[in-house]
């Protein structure tokens, strides 16, 4: 199945609403169709009610609809079953989950976690919050020259000591794709756990969590063409039998006294109160809308931009791709001579060209590249050769103007 950029954007409003926007952040978050979109107004306006609490019609289909949208979100994964999904407000919160219910149970002084120089912030800060609290050891896997992840340097890394390894799926400042299937071979050997950040890969990648053999998966809904303020984290069903709540509070347990409180099982043992249930409804459009396009279209369609935009970059005089190894997917991270990445992204904004500048929340690699910040552009369905083609001529506008 061949997917149609042009026929795609008449799906998503704010193209029409923007006329000439060339949108190349999809990384920091996509655009949402107008499935999406409505699909969320008509639920406040048909089905609305709080979930889990009443007998009455109107709360039992709303209660319906959003344990449909975790059965959505368990068939998108191809967990084992429903009770492995959790809702949170997005990917970090899943990792904070992780790394307080989780870590916080199971971690010592003595044990390491083993992280990678590609890592988000989010899986760095609460692994080093958590650090502080217990007192165990942060192991740092390295990217290699060409800016993948060097497998060989985290395969020795890895030792009896080693409880957790937690990876970038696809590294969001650069789009580095790391090999999952290798790692969690290599960590389940040596008796870790492994958690996979897959915000920038759910919206580009057929996921199979079982096939990953990951112990904790986590993405964010904005990111998927779905609403914000909510994410997922999938986790095998024994690990989260095993872990303690999270957060306290009302529909997480079964029975309250002021002596002792007995909690629910999970997913609901980790979703106190209200939860986000449009975003959850969302979502699960989202899902549908992306299956309808097809995962496997949309792989090729990521592929094809990206090769192209790697050949395009690469005829700009003065302009230098960051390295993200053998296999990237999705996003390129740029430097122009002489510009300043912000002052860049600024004058291609001025060119309608919409992209992010920065250190894109992953200070450590950018310090390991030796840079400060790049300007990115990043890719969704709605992208085609002549958004790229744009956002290089708009670069060689911002090169003359930086010459006058």
């Amino acid at each position: 199945m061949t997917l149609d950029p042009a026929t795609l954007r008449r799906d998503f409003p704010i193209f029409a609403n923007n006329p000439g926007l060339v949108f190349l952040d999809s990384a920091a978050s996509s655009q949402k169709p107008a499935a999406v979109i409505d699909g969320i107004a008509n639920f406040y306006r048909t089905d609305y009610a709080n979930v889990h609490r009443g007998v009455y019609r109107l709360s039992a289909r709303s209660t319906e609809l959003y344990e449909q949208a975790r059965a959505r979100v368990a068939r998108f994964l191809n967990a084992r079953q429903e009770s492995e999904i959790v809702f949170v407000r997005g990917a970090t919160e899943g990792i904070n989950l992780v790394a307080y219910a989780w870590g916080g149970t199971f971690l010592k002084e003595g044990d390491e976690v083993l992280l990678t120089e590609l890592e988000h912030h989010s899986n760095i800060v609460p692994w080093q919050l958590l650090r502080d609290r217990i007192g165990f050891k942060i192991v740092v896997a390295p990217i290699d020259a060409t800016g993948g992840l060097d497998l060989a340097a985290l395969e020795k890394l890895i030792s009896l000591r080693t409880k957790l390894v937690a990876v970038t799926h696809l590294a969001n400042a650069t789009g580095a794709l790391v090999p999952i299937e290798a790692i969690a071979p290599l960590a389940h050997a040596k008796g870790a756990k492994l958690l996979v950040d897959g915000c920038q890969a759910a919206p580009r990648l057929a996921l199979d969590v079982q096939a990953l053999d990951c112990d904790f998966y986590v993405f964010s809904g904005h990111k998927i063409y779905g609403p914000t303020g909510i994410g997922v984290l999938y986790a095998k069903k024994a690990i989260l039998d095993a872990m303690p709540p999270f957060q306290g509070g009302g529909d997480m347990i079964l029975n309250v006294t002021f002596e002792k409180t007995i909690y629910q099982g999970p997913p609901a043992r980790f979703e106190a109160g209200t939860p986000d249930i449009s975003g959850a409804i969302g979502l699960a459009l989202a899902l549908d809308y992306v299956d309808g396009v097809g995962r496997g279209a949309i792989l090729e369609h990521e592929e094809i931009l990206t090769g192209y935009g790697v050949d395009r970059i690469a005829r700009l005089p003065g302009v230098r791709l960051v390295g993200a190894g053998q296999q990237r997917l999705g996003i390129l991270s740029v430097e122009a001579e002489g510009i300043h990445p912000h002052d860049l992204a600024t004058l291609l904004d001025a060119q309608q060209v919409a992209v992010r500048a920065g250190h894109h929340c992953a200070q450590p690699l950018m310090e390991r590249l030796g840079l400060g910040a790049t300007t990115r552009a990043s890719f969704g369905i709605y992208n085609d050769e002549r958004d790229i083609d744009a956002f290089a001529a708009a670069i060689q506008v911002a090169q003359k103007t930086f010459k006058r």
